[in-house]
């Protein structure tokens, strides 16, 4: 019995602060399977740090992407979601191999986990900083 590999979507994101904390912002790139991809920058309007500006930036991405996929008739389960950043807190707590120890943090990192766990399976990827600057400009 051979195992079908599941299509794989790339999602590279970024986010950042103006003061750190300060207004925060993002960018994501999503790369779909079938050779399309879709990018977006925010301006969240609203005082946080950098880090809460990266996991806002992933939630964002992710509530983008998975209403995409099931409005267009595919399934999140059928698809292994490779999910790339700079940002080794956030990767790190995600994963579980850094703990979340405020409040804020857990809440973001246990809604980020929420959605991942609806894909067939993922991976985070901790890209070099230079990447993010060449794909979304920061």
């Amino acid at each position: 019995m051979s195992l079908k590999k599941r299509p794989v979507i790339r999602l590279l994101f970024d986010g950042g602060s103006r003061g750190n904390p300060g207004p925060g912002y993002g960018t994501y790139r999503v790369d779909l399977p079938e050779g399309n991809f879709f990018y977006d920058s925010l301006e969240f309007g609203r005082r946080m740090t950098n880090n809460e500006a990266e996991y806002q930036t992933l939630l964002t991405a992710l509530d983008t992407l998975i209403p995409l996929l099931r409005n267009t008739g595919k399934d999140p389960r059928n698809y292994k979601l490779e999910v790339m950043g700079d940002s080794a807190l956030v990767l790190s707590q995600v994963s579980g191999a850094w703990k979340a120890r405020k409040e804020r943090m857990r809440h973001l990192r246990d809604q980020v986990r929420e959605r991942l766990s609806q894909f067939g399976e993922y991976e985070l990827i901790r890209v070099p900083r230079s990447l993010s600057v060449r794909y979304l400009g920061h």
